[in-house]
């Protein structure tokens, strides 16, 4: 293992890696994981991994396991970047590539976070677990624990979205709901947590999820031949997802394998849950409450992310942006991505499509520049985001043709 210490993100304490470790017990931040990076360098080059399976542990030498023979997989692979050629041609943007997390084990970008992080529990002997959740993350810890197991107690509103908690049941977690939001959810884990002793694996209280979830920018670059795009757009809700591509690039950059440039991030939020935005508007380090959140993307629907400052950080060291766009352009934008490239994404991947078009309305992204989406799950597990109205015919009609 190359993984040196820990260190908080806050105050920049460092504590001791082979521990289960949780937030700062000095200023209640998140920890971060640390690694020797001359020594990866040393023993690691990009040719090296020509020869590796197409999987997330391909990169384990960045990644916090101290023996890879106690990795959870569930078949995790290396997730396509397609490119987007009609809407290019439609934005007048020179490359335009979708990054599809629907691919993955349970179906979103989730099961990255939870591979890694059920994973290093698994090798630290947790054997209880506990996390709120908008939906998603919920169902990829239950089915990585059931895999490792791991005991897990998973807590979501009731207006998380059904087959998220069906996922759940038939891993064997024990699922409860509340009315309420995820912060809600929250309080609930944490009284658990305090009166139990159990892992806290809600977002960014355990530092192995963000490890796994960097391996979407590690891959972006190798996808791109080790060339970095202009920018990534990423539906942003509790924010692990853009911490950790951020991460990513600043150690391929201190290995040198990218030059000083990197991409510039933007975090999409919905108008109905934007505290990410609001705050990068005002310049300030870290975002306020939303209050009555709400949106058609549930999986951003995150009034107050525990690690807003360094997605704000992410976006001021790149000189990226924060965008919020409405339920009706996240759902026009859905039905765009499917009617002209055939991909059926998740409403918070959907969100990135609106906010590109925003931004290249404004001339923020320019017509020769490389643009990545970030699609965080397949839109089959949305379904009620899409109403098939169709005609019924009786057996001996003829199919009405159009035109």
């Amino acid at each position: 293992m190359f993984v040196t210490h820990l260190e908080c993100a806050g105050c920049g304490k460092q504590f001791d890696p082979h521990q289960v470790a949780q937030l700062c017990p000095v200023c209640g931040r998140p920890l971060l994981v640390k690694y020797d990076l001359p020594r990866v360098k040393a023993n690691l080059t990009k040719e090296d991994l020509a020869s590796r399976p197409h999987n997330l542990w391909r990169y384990r030498e960045l990644l916090p396991l101290a023996d890879i023979s106690h990795a959870v997989s569930l078949g995790e692979v290396m997730t396509p970047l397609i490119p987007l050629s009609k809407l290019a041609a439609e934005l007048s943007v020179a490359e335009f590539y979708l990054k599809d997390e629907g691919l993955n084990p349970g179906g979103t970008f989730k099961s990255r976070g939870a591979a890694v992080g059920v994973s290093r529990a698994k090798e630290l002997g947790v054997k209880t677990l506990a996390m709120p959740t908008n939906g998603n993350a919920g169902g990829a810890w239950a089915i990585y624990s059931a895999k490792a197991g791991i005991n897990a107690y998973i807590v979501m509103p009731t207006g998380a979205p059904a087959i998220t908690r069906s996922e759940c049941a038939i891993a064997g977690a024990k699922l409860f709901l509340v009315n309420g939001l995820i912060s809600d959810a929250g309080k609930i884990v944490s009284k658990a947590i305090k009166r139990h002793g159990w892992m806290d694996a809600s977002t960014l209280k355990e530092p192995y999820r963000i490890e796994g979830k960097k391996t979407m920018g590690l891959e972006i670059v190798e996808q791109l031949k080790w060339q970095v795009p202009d920018v990534i757009i990423y539906p942003t809700g509790g924010g692990v997802g853009i911490i950790g591509i951020y991460k990513a690039l600043q150690e391929l950059r201190e290995l040198g394998w990218i030059g000083e440039k990197l991409p510039r991030l933007v975090a999409v939020q919905a108008a109905g849950c934007a505290p990410i935005v609001e705050a990068w508007r005002r310049r300030r380090k870290e975002s306020e409450f939303w209050p009555d959140s709400a949106t058609v993307a549930f999986g951003i629907n995150v009034p107050k992310a525990l690690g807003d400052f360094l997605v704000l950080d992410a976006l001021y060291q790149t000189d990226g942006c924060a965008v919020a766009v409405t339920d009706d352009e996240i759902l026009s934008s859905q039905a765009e991505m499917a009617r002209t490239e055939g991909l059926f994404i998740c409403p918070e991947g959907a969100a990135t499509l609106a906010a590109a078009r925003q931004l290249r309305a404004a001339g923020w992204i320019k017509p020769h520049e490389r643009v990545v989406l970030l699609n965080t799950g397949s839109g089959l597990k949305y379904p009620d985001t899409v109403r098939a109205e169709a005609p019924v015919l009786q057996p001996d009609d003829e199919l009405p043709l159009e035109g």
